[in-house]
């Protein structure tokens, strides 16, 4: 059964990262407010980016593995869906967007 990693970009702009078996379902699930707690008063949301990944296994390793990305990696994969905030948010404080991407 295929797994699937994905990214969100939340009303606020700030990134979630999370895994599933049925990405409809719970992109539905998050913009309900019965997803994550932190993309619960973050709605809407919309779904930026996913990987489909072959087990649940691979899935859960590629989450953490996009979780820990330096700032530096995270920008460089990720830079074509990073809103331009991101751009000049980041120049600013080097944890924050950690702190935004991971939902912590």
């Amino acid at each position: 059964m295929p797994a699937y990693v994905y990214i969100l970009r939340c009303r606020d702009e700030s990134l979630y990262t999370g895994w599933t078996n049925d990405l409809e379902k719970r992109l539905e699930a998050h913009n309900s407010g019965k997803g994550a707690k932190y993309t619960r008063g973050r709605c809407p949301v919309t779904l930026v980016y996913s990987e489909t990944l072959s087990t649940k296994e691979e899935a859960l390793h590629r989450e953490c593995e996009i979780k820990k990305m330096t700032k530096r990696r995270f920008l460089l994969t990720f830079s074509a869906i990073l809103p331009q905030s991101f751009w000049f948010f980041s120049r600013f404080s080097r944890f924050s967007l950690l702190l935004r991407v991971t939902g912590r």
